[in-house]
């Protein structure tokens, strides 16, 4: 048997049943235990201090001398004082030393009581549990079979007889006991399983929770990333633009640089809006109280006051589109055409949007020096996270996209998204904002 200096004598320590969400039905039974076994003792020691006081004959307490009958009441008290302290001790985690003693005192005291009269002998069976819970394997066993040899022979010697009643009651008592023990233990295991176990998958809980959260935190900064991407950082770029060509256009044209800069203060005010989006959190200022066809028609309105022949063109019949679906077709006009007026040096570009069978396209054409897609990316100034938002935003919705470039042939961008799959892929393009 193991040790279970803690577990016989009283419940966990609070602190640690606070770190599971409620007793176990195998805890509870084990207190239960504990406690029939406390008062078990008590009991049995009650009932043989009042036999030894009113029953001389049964106690033998006409043979006693007067000291001793004074004697025994005080060792009773005296055991039973320290059993009781023992238990509450047990209580507050105690070591094992001063368990292990506190049983040698228990079992002294008994065995004083025990040879005073034999009313006591049958506190052997409580302690037959002491000694199996805080003693361990075979001299937990020993213990045991000393305890039942010092009861018969302390019968025998006090009604100078030996029955076969003396001897079947504490070896039956005593095999009773161990089958119990070995039940508890087999209980116990059992309970500190399901304990681990329940803290295992409350960890596990948190830990999930926890892992969950930093998904999200992580997906809300790359949905950021996207949106100042694609609209402050790209608006900006613009007032650099055209603020740079009405420097170059000062002092010679005075009318021209007013004009690109009412031009760039406008572009300020649009990237105005969208930051106040961000704090709403409401549909983009480009697509507020327009559909999406008029919103690139006003977008590539705007990217022509920078110099470049821009225009937009469409194809089918407009149908109503998923608000993800527009943000992300916007946004990628919009990074598109930020990269055409930052970088393309082109002359035209054409914004196609097309409403064909099954799907929604969107094709961004101009004509400026091009570049190889394989080596375009993220680059060490924040600059070059464009491609790869656009691809993030379109591959979340279910949709498929595509570059076509070369150097000096001009550049394409072409987005594909699935009407067949709106309802579903507006549900994910929502959890995604």
């Amino acid at each position: 048997m193991r040790n279970r200096e803690n577990t016989l004598q009283g419940p966990e320590p609070a602190a640690d049943r606070s770190a599971v969400p409620g007793p176990p039905p195998v805890a509870t039974v084990l207190a239960v235990l504990r406690l029939l076994l406390h008062a078990c003792f008590l009991l049995l020691l009650v009932i043989g201090t009042a036999r030894y006081v009113l029953s001389p004959e049964a106690g033998s307490l006409a043979a006693h001398p007067e000291t001793v009958r004074r004697a025994v009441p005080a060792g009773a008290l005296l055991l039973g004082a320290v059993y009781c302290a023992g238990a509450l001790a047990a209580r507050h985690d105690v070591h094992r030393v001063r368990s292990l003693a506190w049983l040698a005192g228990v079992t002294a005291l008994w065995a004083l009581l025990a040879w005073a009269s034999p009313d006591f002998v049958w506190l052997a069976f409580p302690l037959y549990f002491l000694h199996l819970h805080l003693l361990r394997g075979a001299h937990a066993v020993l213990a045991v079979v000393v305890i039942t040899a010092s009861v018969v022979v302390g019968q025998a010697l006090h009604t100078g007889d030996l029955t076969a009643g003396m001897v079947l009651g504490p070896v039956l008592g005593a095999v009773f006991a161990v089958a119990i023990a070995v039940g508890y233990d087999a209980l116990h295991r059992e309970g500190e399983q399901r304990r681990a176990l329940i803290e295992t998958l409350t960890r596990t809980r948190s830990e999930l929770a926890e892992a969950e959260r930093r998904a999200g935190v992580l997906d809300e900064r790359e949905r950021l990333a996207r949106e100042i991407h694609d609209t402050l950082a790209q608006g900006l770029s613009s007032i650099v633009l055209l603020l740079r060509v009405a420097e170059n256009a000062l002092p010679g044209d005075p009318g021209t640089a007013t004009a690109h800069i009412a031009e760039a203060r406008e572009s300020a005010s649009a990237n105005l809006a969208e930051a106040r989006r961000f704090v709403r959190d409401l549909a983009p200022p480009s697509l507020t109280g327009a559909g999406l066809p008029e919103a690139l028609a006003r977008l590539c309105e705007r990217t022509a006051r920078t110099g470049v022949d821009c225009r937009f063109r469409l194809d089918g019949v407009p149908v109503p589109l998923p608000s993800g679906y527009e943000v992300a077709l916007l946004r990628a006009a919009q990074a598109s055409l930020a990269n055409v007026a930052a970088h393309a040096r082109a002359d035209t570009a054409v914004v196609t949007l097309g409403y064909l069978d099954g799907e929604v396209t969107l094709d961004v054409y101009d004509d400026g020096a091009g570049f190889v897609p394989d080596r375009a990316g993220p680059r060490p100034d924040g600059t070059g996270f464009g491609l790869a938002a656009l691809r993030e935003r379109i591959t979340a919705l279910g949709g498929a996209w595509a570059v076509e470039s070369a150097p000096g042939e001009g550049t394409v961008v072409a987005v594909r998204l699935p009407l067949a799959r709106t309802g579903g892929e507006e549900s994910r393009g929502e959890e995604r904002r």
